[in-house]
C-alpha cells in the first residue's frame, strides 16, 4: 500500500466528504475518487458507503482507519529516526493503563529531556490489550504493564514501585468507617470492576470465589469515568489506589482491600524491534531509578 494513498483515506475518513478531503489535499475530486477505488480494489474490500452528501466507512474502512494511522506514524518516526541518526533527538512512544507508578516514567522523562531537549514524548492510555496489541504493530517504543500479565513475549524491567488494590467509595458510605476492605465485605455491594478478563481472575483468587458472584453494576477500563458513578452514588469501585482524587475536598475515599493485595509493575519494550538511540537513552535512566513507593 502506499502511504501517500493512505493520506488521502485518513483525509477522507477525517472530512467524510470526498470533494472536502479533495480540496484539504489539493487535489481534484475525480483524481482523489479514483486513487480511493484502486485502494479498494487492491484489498479487495469496499471501504466506503458513499452517500450524496457524506461517505461512511464500513467495516473494513474502519480496521483500515486504525491501522493506517499507526503505519504512518511509524514511517514518520523512521524518517525522523534516519534524518536525526547523529544527534539525540526524536520520539519515545509509550502506553499504559492507570498507574501511579507512571510519575517515575514522568521523571525519567523530565532528566532525559533536560539534557536531550530535542526527544519528544507521546503517550498513550489504555489498557493490557490494547497496549500489547500497539507494542506487537511497532507503534509503541515501551508499555507499562501491571501483573497480572504475561511477559514472556517481550524484554522487560521491573519498575521500583507497586500498586495496591482496594475499594473507591463515598466517604459517607457505611464501609467508609472501615480501615481496609475483607472479601466478606462485598458481598450485596454494588460493583464497578475493571473489564479486563484478568483482573477480574486475578481478583477472584483474592475473594476465594468467582468475581463474578457479587453484585457488578458495571464494568470501565479507566477509572475517572467510573469514579463519577461511585460519586453519583450507583456503587464502589474496584480499583488501584492514587488514582483517583481522594483528597480532602473530595467525596471520595479509599480503603485497601484486606488481605492486601499488591501488584508489580514492568516497562516492556519489543524482542523483535530494536529500540531507537532516544528509547535506549530513556530506558537507561528508568533502569537507574530508585525505589520510590
Amino acid at each position: 500500500m502506499d502511504l501517500r494513498v493512505l493520506r488521502y483515506f485518513l483525509a477522507v475518513a477525517e472530512e467524510g466528504n470526498i470533494t472536502r478531503a479533495a480540496e484539504k489535499l489539493f487535489l481534484t475530486q475525480p483524481t482523489l475518487s479514483k486513487q480511493l477505488m484502486q485502494l479498494e480494489d487492491e484489498l479487495g474490500a469496499p471501504l466506503l458507503i458513499r452517500g450524496t452528501r457524506r461517505v461512511e466507512l464500513t467495516d473494513a474502512g474502519r480496521i483500515l482507519r486504525r491501522r493506517a494511522a499507526e503505519l504512518l506514524a511509524m514511517a514518520e518516526r523512521t524518517r525522523e529516526e534516519v534524518m536525526r541518526r547523529d544527534e539525540l533527538s526524536g520520539e519515545v512512544a509509550i502506553g499504559a493503563g492507570e498507574t501511579a507508578a507512571f510519575r517515575l516514567l514522568a521523571e525519567g522523562a523530565a532528566t532525559l529531556r533536560q539534557k536531550h531537549p530535542g526527544i519528544r514524548f507521546r503517550l498513550y492510555s489504555g489498557n493490557a490489550e490494547d497496549v500489547i496489541e500497539r507494542l506487537e504493530c511497532g507503534v509503541l517504543d515501551f508499555g507499562v504493564l501491571i501483573e497480572p500479565t504475561d511477559l514472556s513475549a517481550f524484554d522487560f524491567i521491573g519498575l521500583p514501585a507497586r500498586d495496591r488494590w482496594g475499594m473507591l467509595l463515598r466517604k459517607d458510605h457505611p464501609l467508609a468507617r472501615k480501615t481496609a476492605i475483607g472479601p466478606a465485605d462485598l458481598d450485596g455491594v454494588p460493583l464497578l470492576c475493571s473489564s479486563q478478563k484478568r483482573v477480574t481472575e486475578f481478583l477472584s483468587h483474592w475473594l476465594g470465589k468467582p468475581f463474578a458472584g457479587l453484585n457488578i453494576i458495571g464494568t470501565y477500563n479507566l477509572i475517572y469515568n467510573a469514579a463519577q458513578f461511585v460519586i453519583s452514588g450507583n456503587g464502589c469501585a474496584i480499583t488501584l489506589d492514587r488514582l483517583a482524587d481522594v483528597s480532602a475536598d473530595s467525596p471520595l475515599t479509599f480503603r485497601p482491600l484486606s488481605p492486601s493485595l499488591e501488584v508489580g509493575l514492568a516497562l516492556v519494550h519489543s524482542r523483535r524491534r530494536p529500540l531507537s538511540q532516544p528509547a535506549r537513552a530513556f530506558l537507561k535512566i528508568i533502569e537507574a531509578l530508585p525505589p520510590r513507593f
